[in-house]
Parts: C-alpha cells; sequence; structure tokens
C-alpha cells in the first residue's frame, strides 16, 4: 500500500476514529499505543495515524487549534508560514485589491486556508500528491474548499494568466543536501524562475529566506522581513500592484513587520557595502544610559538607521546592531535596557561584581563577540543571588566590552 492510499485510508471512518481517539496522544506512549491499536486495526493505518498525531501536535506552534484538525506531511509541517504570517500576507494580498490567486508550491496548504479565509479564490499547485491530497483535506475540513481549488502538477507548466495575483514559495529543504538550502538558486524553482514569473503577474509574493543576501533581492521589488513574536520567521519579495495604499509595494523598498501587533517599518535599506552611501549611516558614539537592541527583521531590512533616526541614537560600534541614547524613547522596533555598566571584557571582574550585586540570574546575550553565552555562563557559576540583570558581549569602537543592564519594563533606572 502505498502512502497516498494508507492518506485516503486516513480520512475514512476508521481512520478517523484512529485519530480522534490519538488527541491526546503522549509520544512517549507510543510503544504501547501502536501495540494495543493494531490488534484492532491494520498495522499501516495504525502507523499513519500515529504519524499524524505527532505531525499535529508538532504543527500547533504553527497553527494553533487548526492543527488538531489538519493533515500533514513531515515536509509540510517544516516548511508550512505560521498561522499569523499568512494572515498577515493574506490581509495585505487582500488590500491590494486580490481576488484570485495562484499559490504556487502549496505544500499542506497552510497560505491557501489563510487567502481563502481573506476572502480569495485560491489556485492551489504543487507537484507532490500526498501534499495535494493534504490540502485538499485541510481545505475540506476547514470549511474552505468551496474558495480552494488544488492541482498537482508541475509549477512552472501552469498557466496563471487570469489571476489577480501569484503566490511563490519554492522549496528550501533538501534531503539530499541534508537540511536548508541557502543558496536562492538552488530553491526548488529557483529564485530566478519565480522572480520572471512575478513579473508576469499583475502582482505577486515570493516567500523567501530571511537571511537572503540583498544583492540577491530584485531591485524592481519591495522586499519584507517578518518576525513574530520576536523571531524572524520569513522574507517576502512584492511586486506590482495598481492598488493605492500603505499596502502597495514600493520597487527598491525595504519594509520590517512585527507580528503580532502587525508595526510596520519601511525604508530604503542601507547598502550593504559600508562605503556606500555614508551620510545615510547612523553616528557611532559613547554609550549612552539606554541600549536598543532592534527586532530581527529591522537588523535583516537594514532599517537600524532608521530606528536610530526616531531615537536620536548612535551606534555603539559601526559594525554591530545595538543602538544607544542618553534617554528613553518608546518604540515598537527595539527593545530598551536601562545600562549599569560598560566594562571592558574580563570575566574575573565579571564575576567578582555579579557576586557582589547578588546575581542569580543572567541573561546573556551576544553580538559581534567570540564568546559563547553558555560558555561564560559556566564560567560565572551563577546562583542563590536574589537579584537578575542582562549582559550583553559586544564590542564597543571596537573593543570587546560588557554592558549590564535591565529591561526597560523593569523598575530600575541606569545607574551609571
Amino acid at each position: 500500500m502505498n502512502a497516498l492510499d494508507t492518506f485516503a485510508d486516513l480520512l475514512a471512518p476508521e481512520g478517523q476514529a484512529l485519530l480522534a481517539e490519538l488527541r491526546d496522544h503522549d509520544p512517549a506512549n507510543e510503544l504501547a499505543a501502536a501495540t494495543r491499536l493494531r490488534r484492532e486495526h491494520p498495522a499501516p493505518l495504525v502507523s499513519a495515524a500515529l504519524g499524524q498525531a505527532r505531525l499535529r501536535q508538532r504543527a500547533a506552534a504553527k497553527f494553533g487549534a487548526d492543527a488538531q484538525l489538519m493533515y500533514f506531511t513531515p515536509n509540510g509541517v517544516e516548511q508550512s508560514t505560521r498561522s499569523t504570517v499568512a494572515a498577515h500576507r493574506a490581509a495585505r494580498f487582500a488590500a491590494l485589491g486580490v481576488r484570485t490567486l495562484a499559490d504556487l508550491c502549496c505544500g499542506i496548504g497552510g497560505d491557501a486556508l489563510a487567502l481563502a479565509r481573506a476572502g480569495i479564490r485560491v489556485l492551489a499547485v504543487d507537484r507532490d500528491p500526498l501534499a495535494c491530497a493534504a490540502a485538499r483535506a485541510n481545505a475540506e475540513v476547514l470549511g474552505l474548499a468551496e474558495l480552494i481549488e488544488v492541482r498537482c502538477a508541475d509549477v512552472t507548466e501552469v498557466d496563471t494568466a487570469g489571476y489577480d495575483a501569484v503566490f511563490v514559495d519554492p522549496a528550501r529543504r533538501s534531503k539530499a543536501r541534508g537540511g536548508r538550502i541557502f543558496d536562492p538558486e538552488a530553491y526548488s524553482p529557483p529564485l530566478s524562475w519565480a522572480v520572471e514569473a512575478a513579473r508576469t503577474a499583475p502582482c505577486a509574493a515570493l516567500k523567501i529566506a530571511p537571511g537572503v543576501p540583498h544583492d540577491a533581492l530584485p531591485e524592481d521589488a519591495e522586499t519584507e522581513w517578518i518576525s513574530d513574536g520576536g523571531d524572524v520567521k520569513e522574507a517576502v519579495v512584492w511586486f506590482g500592484s495598481a492598488e493605492e495604499g500603505p499596502a502597495r509595494p514600493a520597487p527598491g523598498g525595504r519594509r520590517a513587520t512585527l507580528l503580532p501587533a502587525g508595526e510596520t517599518l519601511f525604508g530604503a535599506g542601507l547598502p550593504a557595502d559600508p562605503a556606500d552611501d555614508e551620510a545615510d549611516r547612523p553616528p557611532v558614539g559613547p554609550v549612552g544610559d539606554w541600549l536598543y537592541e532592534p527586532d530581527g527583521a529591522v537588523i535583516r531590512a537594514h532599517l537600524v538607521a532608521d530606528v536610530a533616526r526616531q531615537l536620536d541614537g548612535r551606534l555603539i560600534d559601526p559594525t554591530i546592531a545595538y543602538i544607544t541614547a542618553d534617554r528613553l524613547t518608546a518604540t515598537p522596533y527595539a527593545t530598551a535596557y536601562a545600562l549599569t555598566d560598560v566594562l571592558p571584557f574580563n570575566v574575573k571582574k565579571l564575576k567578582a561584581l555579579l557576586r557582589e550585586r547578588e546575581v542569580g540570574i543572567a541573561v546573556i546575550k551576544k553580538r559581534g563577540s567570540a564568546v559563547e553565552p553558555e560558555e561564560l555562563r559556566k564560567k560565572l557559576k551563577l546562583g542563590g543571588g536574589r537579584n537578575s540583570c542582562t549582559i550583553f558581549l559586544t564590542r564597543v569602537a571596537g573593543a570587546p566590552t560588557m554592558l549590564l543592564g535591565h529591561p526597560a519594563t523593569d523598575p530600575v533606572t541606569p545607574g551609571r
């Protein structure tokens, strides 16, 4: 029995009963559960149901309560867009006037579901028959089948003429290559093909890895980096649209969007070469009373200078994305810390200082330092103290430095 036949059996009454029984399945008891269930059900079906139960538990972080109803493949869980991010993108498509869209490389249908919930009619295409079967099942179980047509085909052979927009999510993982693919031209399909497909559509978006080199980005598109809860999840390259408004892509623009609040910062972005456009770069100066750690999406979008200008701040080092300022200014684009100490890096002195201040809990962050936080934590031998602090391992004007402080949300003021 092949994987498609087994998946079809999961959708039948016996498979549904098994999935319902495994809803609160504890993976630690899987062997006992498998032994018990195989007495009453075919072994392939039991294995498939247990596998689906595991995938649903893993997918809960991305899909929330929907995960317990949905169907997944291992690649589908890994590559699917988090539902909050998919909903943001779908809302932007809707704001651009999109009513029909071709979702190429749809996988198990995570983006198609969000698009359909935004009122967009979707053609969802993937060459993996099992992923397509899961996408159909997901559209059906979530009541969106009328808005989603799933087609098993090579996306490079699909005619997207007549659709308002195209969305392409190339595969960025490869078993043959041993995991994630970092070269955009090694995506499946390659980024160059996706870009050309996007340019032929009235409106388009391409999902790519957030670490993509800026010099690989097309100049006639806007790139948006999206973080969710402080974690950078993806970058999206946006093309075209005749629709006016803040959602309209700006060629060459860089955008950082922070979810779940939906705050978005737009700018031209700094060039990758430090020698270019020096006038647009934030100043570098001495460490002030406050340190700001920009959100990862802001850093990826090269918009640290924009945030520094908003804060009337400066960089602590020309190559480090930490901003310092002499006063506290509220911003959604960076986390603020009240600094108490700026010291040359010295483990012995740091250990003595923390002991003197009865620090038992320390959050250790690094940027531009060769020291690993866990390595330092072992040397500090913290424990027993009643106080806490945040330690930044970084460089100030090129010199290895330790910054100590507390989040601005703590009832602590700068102490230097």
